[in-house]
């Protein structure tokens, strides 16, 4: 078996992706497991939207959120899925649906475990910021979780938290807003110094600018690269011993772009990741 190629895309709702090429764009960089944000769709929705391209008929884990057009996050296998997990609790037991899917699946090397998350914007001193601690708070819980099972993990998405000022081009005028506040940013500070998890994109480009993965619609900002780095795969400790190498898909032009984001693409050798305990 060759490397195993995971694409996270926060798509921007699934049905506008496609009617703008974005599955086609996704087929054509061949992946092995596809991580979908911001999916904005039902369950017959989101089938009706596959149906005819390259992803018909793969195995689909979905996390639908309640309210329609809102949020919602999906992985897409060739892979069976041996086990399914659609939500996560927050300390108080509240359900947190839409921003967390996660499937185990059943390879010739052993179980992988991969997760698709679509973190709250937040908005800095409102509640909507609270919302987006109590949710960063649950996943950590379960990420450690994770890590302390031992198995490769991988856990994509749009984190809506630039880590560094490497990660943000603008990063002086958005100082004390949500995305860059250094509560946020604490959290990747946590998982990352751990050990237990490593940022792929930032370990295959190195410490330069970007490589960013969001830019506004609006203005020159795409066209000046004037954007932030927010999605990201976060590789377990031992899934990220077989890296070989990733990369994000910019558009080459702003009229090519299928969505605001764009993916962040990781070949993992799983022959050489570590075996599970």
């Amino acid at each position: 078996m060759g490397p195993m190629r995971v694409i996270s895309a926060n798509v921007n709702g699934i049905r506008a992706a496609v009617r703008r090429g974005g599955l086609s764009w996704l087929a054509a960089a061949e992946p092995d497991v596809l991580c979908l944000q911001e999916v904005r769709a039902s369950d017959a929705e989101l089938t009706v939207a596959l149906a005819g391209s390259a992803f018909a008929g793969w195995q689909v884990a979905h996390a639908p959120c309640g309210t329609a057009g809102r949020a919602g996050v999906a992985i897409l296998s060739r892979a069976p899925h041996l086990r399914v997990r659609c939500e996560l609790e927050d300390e108080a037991a509240a359900v947190v649906a839409g921003r967390w899917v996660e499937a185990e699946l059943d390879l010739a090397t052993g179980p992988v475990t991969v997760v698709s998350v679509y973190v709250h914007t937040g908005e800095a001193e409102t509640p909507r910021q609270e919302e987006k601690y109590r949710f960063l708070d649950a996943m950590t819980l379960r990420m450690k979780e994770l890590a302390d099972g031992g198995r490769p993990v991988v856990v994509t998405g749009d984190l809506n938290i630039a880590h560094t000022r490497a990660d943000l081009r603008n990063w002086k005028g958005n100082l004390g807003k949500a995305g860059f506040l250094p509560a946020e940013q604490s959290y990747l500070d946590r998982w990352l110094e751990s050990g237990e998890w490593a940022d792929v994109s930032r370990r295959a480009a190195g410490e330069v600018e970007g490589p960013y993965t969001w830019w506004s619609w609006r203005g020159k900002a795409f066209d000046n690269d004037t954007g932030w780095r927010i999605d990201y795969q976060l590789a377990s400790a031992a899934l990220a011993e077989g890296l070989r190498g990733s990369w994000v898909g910019r558009a080459p032009t702003y009229a090519e772009r299928w969505s605001d984001h764009a993916a962040v693409v990781a070949d993992y050798d799983l022959a050489a990741a570590p075996a599970a305990p």
